[in-house]
């Protein structure tokens, strides 16, 4: 059974980066995703990032639900 809560402040510290909603607010206010660029290969992102990215997203259905998220918040500022 999986317990993990699958949200932003989890998905950040999967991804190494402050997880407190003021480093979260943050990172989403001093990074953009360009139009027409995938999350997984913004610049922004260290190789095991974009990797941990790139199969949470092929694996997980929760996962992918929150780096969505991630992907449309970093794409509306």
């Amino acid at each position: 059974m999986n317990i993990c809560s699958h949200d932003l402040p989890t998905l950040f510290d999967q991804l190494g980066l402050p997880s407190d909603n003021a480093s979260i607010d943050h990172f989403i206010s001093s990074h953009e995703l360009p139009p027409g660029v995938h999350l997984i290969n913004a610049t922004f992102w260290t190789p095991s990032q974009a990797r941990f990215l790139k199969e949470a997203i092929e694996q997980d259905a929760e996962w992918a639900e929150i780096a969505d998220t991630v992907a449309i918040l970093l794409s509306t500022q």
